[in-house]
């Protein structure tokens, strides 16, 4: 439920943690900015920090002046925590100190990309939803068993936020806004940074194939790579195995062996993850997804797709205009 506007702008306080992303501060203050400016009042007033006070680098060596330490700001009402790496030699104890004196029971607090591993380490996302990039899912998942670590994009359980970071930065700050000030609001955010839309925070990182099965089957990669290059014209089975080089069998037995299926299911998911891709973010007709997709009829593409997500595309369509 959107919240009415504040009486006097809000305080929000970027930590920069050492090689912090300077595209995800650009990204988070840009769309703080912005929000001012559509309001035409100061809706959000910005502070920089630091655990020290002193300047730190951005993960491309440029540096990043701060205003203040972080135990020495006044009362934030939301705290982003910007890290780009889990292996930094940090006092841990001024992180923990300084989030203590803001109240963290009432304290929004945010990681951007790996600030939600450093939430984590300071003790602050115990029993919470939380989020990383997807490269650092699997050591944050094992080292904080407390914290129910997902994929997704983005992450809002209660007052403990987190991002995958990137692009997804976007994505998070808009629905931060939207949940404060309006779906219409959002709306005019996203006109202004051209943005088609906002993608929900259940929806998954992409994480690469050769990062889930490892580098040791390239010719599983491969395959999957000329199955998402052909789409909208499907290539068969038979076709995919001499294209990569092995025969049927074998490439079968990689699928079943390294993700549990078959080619030609696999291929199938493929093509109505991209459908729904285009339900949920385009004007196409149905019949034009259907076609893009490699489907060769409307009653063909709609009964695939009820047998997969459990609901036709009319209704996943109607579902998107009606959320809107």
């Amino acid at each position: 439920m959107a919240q009415p506007p504040a009486s006097k702008p809000q305080r929000i306080g970027f930590l920069m943690l050492p090689n912090a992303s300077m595209a995800d501060y650009a990204v988070a203050s840009e769309a703080l900015i912005r929000a001012n400016e559509i309001a035409e009042k100061k809706l959000y007033d910005i502070l920089t920090l630091s655990l020290t006070g002193e300047t730190v680098s951005f993960n491309n060596r440029q540096p990043c002046p701060v205003d203040l330490p972080l135990g020495y700001a006044p009362k934030l009402d939301a705290l982003f925590v910007l890290a780009d790496s889990l292996d930094l030699k940090l006092p841990l104890d001024a992180l923990i100190a300084g989030i203590q004196a803001q109240n963290p029971d009432t304290l929004t607090l945010v990681g951007l990309s790996a600030g939600s591993y450093w939430l984590a380490r300071a003790g602050f996302l115990h029993g919470y939803r939380a989020t990383i990039h997807w490269q650092e899912i699997g050591r944050f998942t094992d080292e904080f068993p407390d914290v129910i670590v997902t994929p997704n994009l983005y992450e809002i359980d209660r007052n403990r936020h987190s991002c995958a970071g990137g692009a997804a930065t976007f994505d998070y700050l808009l629905s931060f806004l939207a949940g404060r000030h309006g779906a219409d609001f959002a709306g005019l955010l996203c006109e202004r940074f051209s943005m088609e839309r906002i993608r929900p925070g259940s929806e998954r990182q992409r994480i690469p194939l050769a990062t889930r099965i490892g580098n040791s089957q390239p010719k599983l990669t491969e395959a999957v790579s000329l199955m998402e290059a052909n789409i909208e014209e499907p290539l068969s089975t038979d076709d995919i195995a001499y294209y990569v080089g092995v025969s049927r069998r074998q490439l079968e037995r990689l699928f079943k062996q390294y993700l549990n299926t078959v080619p030609s299911k696999y291929y199938l998911e493929l093509r109505l993850n991209r459908a729904r891709q285009l339900l949920q973010q385009t004007s196409k007709s149905i019949v034009q997804i259907g076609l893009a997709c490699g489907f060769s009829s409307g009653p063909h593409f709609s009964s695939s797709y009820r047998n997969h997500f459990n609901i036709t595309p009319r209704e996943e369509r109607a579902k998107r205009l009606n959320a809107g």
